[in-house]
């Protein structure tokens, strides 16, 4: 069951707790309630695109999983050794084969480092196509 704040006239902020995956996840995002279905909307809307393993994912999102699943000690971003204009970018720790751990730009990882680090069930996923 949604938990929902107003904001203005029939827009509110909806928050979720969602069973995806036997986890607990949260979310949030704003539904007119003047449309009675817009939450149940959001909930399915929330739930395909949270449990779709065997669909698609843009290299962008398979980015996105990395760095939010990478533990603290493992990314960050560059600074003063890197380039002036890479500075602040986002950077993980990835293993390069016999030069050993080395530390990357985030959106500079190869196909293979991206599959390297995602779960064993988002590994080989085909591209989303954009619209």
């Amino acid at each position: 069951m949604p938990c929902a704040k107003f904001l203005t006239g029939s827009i509110t902020s909806v928050f979720f707790a969602l069973t995806i995956d036997g986890r607990v996840r949260y979310f949030h995002g704003y539904c007119d309630l003047y449309d009675k279905s817009s939450p149940d909307r959001m909930r399915a809307a929330i739930i395909e695109r949270e449990s779709r393993p065997t669909k698609a994912m843009s290299r962008e999102e398979r980015l996105e999983h990395i760095w939010s699943s990478v533990h603290d000690d493992y990314r960050g971003y560059a600074g003063d050794r890197w380039a002036e204009h890479l500075r602040g970018e986002r950077t993980v720790l990835v293993y390069g084969g016999q030069r050993g751990t080395v530390l990357k730009l985030l959106d500079r990882l190869t196909d293979a480092e991206i599959a390297a680090k995602l779960p064993v069930h988002l590994r080989y996923l085909p591209d989303a196509i954009a619209a």
